[in-house]
């Protein structure tokens, strides 16, 4: 059975979804990259001002992990959908974290319950990134057997735990409701 094709008018309001969270995130005062000046494809540094900036850090592996779990979650309560439907709610969903992950009320949520002191916001390209991110994990669950999205999921998840002490998992848990003993681990990296 060959895979379910995302018609054009969904790819096109996908682009559209982005490229206005883009335009909100600017107008609400997001630096469209990075204040240095540049911009780098890969930003390793988690503690650094570039983390959040760039094209890639060590969080975009959550956004694709986003991707499986709405691909999964629409599959459940809206299979009856066409799969472009559900790609577009899909980055409506993710559209409105990444604007919503930008307010004062959450850049200062990350500051005080999570090991992001010096978290600052996204920039416009690092939150477009994200979205993009999220729509590539949405494109994969619905193309690759479930075991192995949750596999990649999994394996994911604890590399970047592994090599961070951070991931999508301890970001929700310390977002909700911080542990000290999970504080402790991280800032002992």
């Amino acid at each position: 059975m060959a895979a379910p094709r995302i018609s054009r008018n969904s790819l096109y309001a996908v682009i559209a979804i982005i490229a206005l969270t883009a335009l909100v995130l600017w107008l609400m005062g997001r630096v469209p990259i990075c204040k240095c000046g540049y911009v780098k494809l890969w930003e390793g540094v988690v503690a650094g001002p570039g983390n959040s900036q760039h094209i890639f850090d060590w969080y975009t592996p959550s956004h694709v992990i986003h991707g499986f779990i709405f691909y999964g979650l629409l599959w459940l309560v809206a299979r009856r959908w066409s799969i472009g439907t559900r790609l577009v709610i899909a980055t409506l969903v993710e559209a409105a974290w990444e604007i919503f992950e930008n307010t004062p009320f959450i850049i200062n949520r990350y500051r005080e319950a999570t090991i992001s002191l010096d978290y600052y916001g996204d920039s416009v390209l690092n939150s477009s990134v994200d979205i993009l991110a999220m729509v590539l994990g949405f494109w994969l669950a619905s193309r690759l057997p479930v075991w192995v999205t949750v596999a990649l999921a999994i394996a994911l998840e604890l590399f970047v735990g592994v090599m961070i002490r951070d991931n999508l998992t301890l970001n929700i848990i310390m977002l909700v409701w911080p542990l000290d003993a999970i504080r402790a681990w991280q800032q002992a990296g």
